[in-house]
């Protein structure tokens, strides 16, 4: 085995998986515990709230030696005696606040939206801290952005100039001072009910006329970030190449990332840990699409859904409860166009429908 990772986060199946892969005896702290996380590590400690995460990483550390910590969304910031392989807490915590990423993106003279002037709408409403969009949302009205405001009581957000595009993102992995990007994919989000902006999947490679520019200016963000491992930018790809974020950690798309360019996204990060990155970014051989499905009402899901992999993935446990809108389970599909691909998915997604209704 090349060493001992423990992965942190909220939801880290997917970097644990990839890090299992690559060859690494992995341990995880995640919040759901899910099924093919426990079949890709040899232990792992669940959590409820992000505040106890601390308290469980030193608890599973003293379980187990480990050689390195790395960790993804929700633990970005978390400061511990373990060596750690990604962006330090004192440079990542710039890149935590979309207000202070708003202001990086300016300094650098990318196109960004602008921040909207009090009394000019439509705006985008995001919460400075936080990740998947969730609570993303359109006002179009002062009334509208009261009842955010009134929904979110006391969450500090930026509004920012709506700009027309395809949610999209370039995956990149960085040393510190220089950047590779590895992919272009388009994200899926939600599109429906209160968090339509919500990401709900991702498809990798994405096409688009713009995919030079978002990679040449993904990748001079990245450098200038300073962060180290895997990075994404995320991209509005309309008139132009508008940059949205910056996540200076794993980001939901590595599993179409790897799916389509069968490279490892965790030796990536790995090695840019150490100061290697690729010399070229890697060629897609096939089209991958992941869509996340969730709950679409209160339930208790009682069948067992594991002879589905690797069809799907974060697979619960029989007998866990959802509320409605919850992320469910997470499909795949593959093949060798997008349009295939999406078949694929979609008559993998039928399986997991006709299962859970019994």
């Amino acid at each position: 085995m090349k060493g001992r990772v423990l992965v942190a986060g909220f939801a880290t199946r997917h970097v644990a998986q990839s890090a299992h892969r690559a060859g690494y005896t992995v341990y995880a702290v995640d919040h759901f515990c899910d099924q093919d996380l426990a079949w890709c590590t040899e232990d792992c400690l669940t959590f409820g709230d992000l505040a106890e995460l601390p308290e469980k990483i030193a608890e599973l550390a003293a379980r187990h030696r480990v050689d390195a910590l790395v960790v993804a969304s929700g633990a970005e910031a978390v400061g511990t005696t373990i060596p750690l392989c990604g962006t330090p807490p004192h440079k990542v915590e710039r890149f935590l606040d979309k207000l202070e990423i708003q202001r990086f993106f300016e300094g650098l003279d990318v196109p960004v939206p602008s921040l909207a002037g009090a009394g000019h709408y439509p705006v985008m409403v995001k919460p400075r801290r936080g990740a998947g969009g969730w609570r993303n949302a359109i006002a179009r009205t002062e009334e509208e952005l009261r009842r955010w405001e009134e929904a979110w009581p006391d969450v500090p957000y930026v509004a920012q100039a709506l700009v027309d595009g395809i949610p999209s993102s370039v995956s990149c992995v960085a040393d510190g001072r220089h950047a590779r990007a590895i992919a272009v994919n388009r994200q899926i989000l939600r599109g429906e009910g209160g968090s339509s902006h919500g990401f709900a999947g991702s498809v990798t490679p994405f096409s688009h006329p713009l995919a030079g520019e978002m990679i040449a200016a993904a990748e001079r963000i990245a450098a200038a970030s300073g962060c180290m491992g895997s990075v994404g930018i995320d991209f509005m790809a309309g008139e132009k190449p508008w940059a949205i974020e910056i996540n200076p950690r794993f980001q939901a798309t590595l599993d179409t990332v790897e799916m389509a360019t069968g490279e490892s996204v965790f030796g990536m990060h790995m090695d840019a840990c150490r100061g290697v990155i690729p010399t070229a970014m890697p060629t897609a051989r096939r089209v991958a699409v992941r869509r996340i499905l969730f709950a679409e009402r209160d339930m208790r899901l009682d069948v067992d859904l594991s002879a589905l992999a690797p069809r799907i993935a974060d697979i619960p446990w029989p007998g866990t409860e959802f509320e409605e809108g919850h992320a469910l389970v997470s499909v795949y599909g593959c093949a060798e166009t997008e349009a295939a691909a999406c078949a694929d998915l979609e008559r993998n997604a039928e399986t997991v429908r006709r299962l859970i209704k019994g």
